[in-house]
């Protein structure tokens, strides 16, 4: 048996036998949703479990809280957590886009500060990007970071904010120089939440669920240890995060953001549906769909593995990394929306319907997708970046 092999059986034995015992709460599906206390701990305590048996942050450097391993293991160690569909970890945004953005380019200082407590959850992180005039036009940021001594100023405000409720740190892009357009006079920030003068709110969903917040800023003073880089390089670190949160670039800590349900998760359900008297799994229009996304599916596993072997993508070398997170959204969003088709007139029923399939997870799913269809860029946003730098398109 190989040295991964044999790995990958140590993991599978450690999730059967360490698995949380099922609350008697509902869990979110993903971070986006984590809106009660009893559900922020439940994830809170699982994710430090996972760290502590060594198996988050494995490829991260040991003299900052991770293992040192090959990024190999860590994958087999997600791949096992989405097999045996444990709960996830909530840190998202500390493990996947703060965390290895401070590896890549922040100082020895800061490392040793936050990356530790990033992979314990003893420090969550959100993200202080959208506002509320502004959506995705992330360079048109208007809120303040003033200068003051040593220390800055924040005044303004953020929307969308993941985690807010519950964060103790912010990655924050600002505006340092007054009457600066667009791309110039932004800069990045490491903003500590409980600072007087921040202040979140929750935003209740569609779904009647909370988890994101809207984030202001009055006369909020952060020392000046908290901008990340130099003043004006904020466009430059931003896009940075950008991909690692979209998965174009790697160095992600780990772990598993959501509990979804997946193509399987559907064919199953095809087989208990009922159309024309019959499992809709017998319908041939519903086998046909049902095909094309198992084949999707399968295709974007391909696509993922192709994507690091330059041979096979030297013609566009971004196209697979830049189009990631737009393809498996959308696919997301349309497998869930066949899986509603699936059951008829019996998707109009919602979350506490005994009549409900599965207590109603499936609509719950769906009004979630939307979230990955907007989160991190929005499908428009991100259809443009493929066709401007993959395709080479024009801007007009």
């Amino acid at each position: 048996m190989s040295e991964f092999a044999e790995f990958r059986a140590e993991v599978a034995a450690w999730f059967r036998d360490n698995r949380p015992p099922e609350p008697d709460f509902l869990l979110p599906e993903s971070f986006m949703e984590v809106g009660t206390e009893q559900q922020f701990e439940y994830l809170r305590a699982w994710q430090r479990k996972i760290w502590e048996a060594g198996y988050l942050g494995m490829a991260w450097p040991k003299e900052y809280g991770g293992g040192g391993q090959p990024q190999a293991m860590q994958d087999i160690v997600n791949a096992e957590m989405a097999r045996q569909k444990v709960p996830f970890v909530p840190n998202t945004i500390g493990l996947n886009w703060a965390g290895p953005l401070i590896l890549a380019i922040g100082t020895p200082a800061e490392k040793q500060r936050y990356i530790k407590n990033i992979l314990s959850a003893e420090d969550i992180w959100c993200q202080g990007f959208s506002e509320p005039d502004n959506g995705s036009d992330l360079a048109a940021t208007t809120t303040r970071a003033t200068r003051d001594g040593d220390a800055y100023i924040l005044n303004g405000a953020k929307i969308w904010t993941s985690l807010g409720s519950y964060a103790k740190y912010m990655i924050l892009l600002a505006r340092t120089e007054p009457g600066s357009k667009r791309y110039a006079g932004l800069s990045y920030f490491l903003v500590p939440m409980h600072t007087p003068g921040i202040e979140t709110q929750p935003i209740r969903k569609l779904t009647g669920e909370y988890g994101f917040t809207q984030t202001f800023f009055r006369d909020a003073r952060i020392p000046d240890d908290c901008l990340m880089g130099k003043e004006g390089e904020g466009w430059k670190i931003a896009m940075m995060t950008l991909t690692f949160e979209r998965g174009a670039s790697g160095g992600q800590a780990g772990g598993i953001a959501r509990q979804a349900l997946n193509v399987h998760d559907t064919v199953d359900l095809a087989r208990l549906a009922r159309r024309d008297g019959r499992p809709a799994i017998q319908d041939p229009l519903m086998r046909d769909q049902l095909v094309r996304f198992l084949i999707e599916d399968q295709g974007d596993r391909l696509t993922a593995a192709r994507g690091a072997i330059p041979g096979l993508t030297s013609e566009r070398p971004h196209a697979i990394p830049l189009s990631q997170k737009l393809r498996t959204s959308e696919h997301r969003r349309r497998l869930l929306q066949f899986a509603l088709g699936l059951q008829g007139a019996n998707a109009a029923r919602w979350m506490g319907d005994a009549n409900a399939r599965e207590g109603g997870k499936w609509q719950r799913a769906y009004f979630n997708s939307f979230s990955s269809t907007i989160g991190g860029g929005t499908t428009q946003i991100q259809s443009n970046i493929v066709a401007e730098r993959v395709l080479g398109l024009p801007k007009d």
